[in-house]
């Protein structure tokens, strides 16, 4: 009888702790919904919060300027809607406008893949090649990255100035690709440096050269941090203002849109709508360039903090 006992005992004891442990899994499922409800309509709220400035820029924009100084962008969604195109019409026939956009593309389509061509090639360099002091060397790229590039700019203007670039679009263009690199070569060393090894061991049992390494197998397999950093880098030399400011001001006829907006300010300082649909049309092309590449930004900004 006691060894009966023993036994429905024993066999009876996981029974009793069955649904505790099922309502301790159901409790822990519930908290992780409710938690991850939480945290995405948090991130929601905040999408939604920060678009909202955006989105009243470009209804203003449209708006007339009598409505402008008496109601606020958002009365401008009630019906009747009284929408105009004449801002815009003011802006393009502004003095220079025109040229400026085409002046803006011109310095930061190679401000753009002058770092990431250069960056590239040197990430490689430092994750896949066997040179002295190429941990220390490395370490003094990434900890120029602390250092303001406002101290620079002085001696590098007088530079500039002796070789006759200043006001030259390859002023800006170097000064991009100057201060940019130390980023590029942090993100992509450490993208280059996560891919596998036997991949690379193998490339050079077949023969191949770090040249060819180079272009046809780490290049293609960097996609995603490639157009990370050129997101980054596009919108720095787009929405740029010091840097042309000091080596464009002299020059108008170079001058990008952020300066061309500068002036608009202290001419068109009363005319809000005229600066609005300004800075709208500035706004423009670098949304048209993340949402683009959108789909490789999070892969890119991830990159290489992951090993395997």
């Amino acid at each position: 009888m006691s060894t009966t006992n023993t036994e429905q005992v024993v066999t009876s004891a996981p029974k009793l702790k069955e649904p505790k442990q099922e309502r301790s899994n159901l409790g822990h499922l519930l908290a992780r919904s409710v938690s991850s409800g939480l945290v995405a309509a948090l991130v929601v709220a905040i999408g939604l919060l920060w678009s909202v400035p955006t989105f009243g820029l470009f209804v203003s924009s449209f708006r007339p300027p009598s409505l402008i100084n008496t109601t606020g962008w958002w009365t401008g969604l009630v019906p009747p809607w009284q929408f105009t195109i004449q801002n815009y019409m003011d802006v393009i026939q502004a003095q220079g406008f025109g040229r400026a956009f085409l002046n803006s593309i011109i310095i930061a389509v190679p401000g753009t893949i002058f770092p990431l061509l250069v960056g590239a090639i040197t990430a490689y360099a430092f994750a896949w090649m066997k040179f002295p002091l190429r941990n220390w060397i490395f370490l003094g790229i990434v900890a120029l990255q602390i250092i303001p590039l406002q101290i620079a700019l002085v001696p590098v203007l007088g530079l500039y100035t002796m070789l006759g670039l200043n006001g030259q679009y390859a002023a800006v263009w170097l000064a991009h690709t100057a201060f940019g690199l130390p980023f590029s070569i942090y993100l992509l060393r450490n993208f280059f440096a996560a891919l596998p090894s036997d991949l690379m061991e193998s490339a050079h049992i077949d023969g191949a050269s770090h040249v060819r390494i180079f272009w046809n197998i780490i290049l293609p397999l960097s996609v995603p941090a490639l157009a990370s950093l050129a997101i980054f880098q596009f919108m720095w030399v787009w929405n740029d203002l010091l840097i042309s400011l000091i080596f464009l001001g002299g020059n108008p006829q170079n001058a990008p849109m952020t300066l061309i907006i500068a002036n608009l300010v202290n001419t068109y300082g009363n005319n809000y709508q005229v600066l609005t649909a300004a800075a709208f049309i500035s706004m423009a092309l670098p949304l048209v360039v993340f949402f683009s590449m959108q789909r490789y930004f999070v892969r890119g900004i991830l990159a290489g903090s992951v090993k395997g």
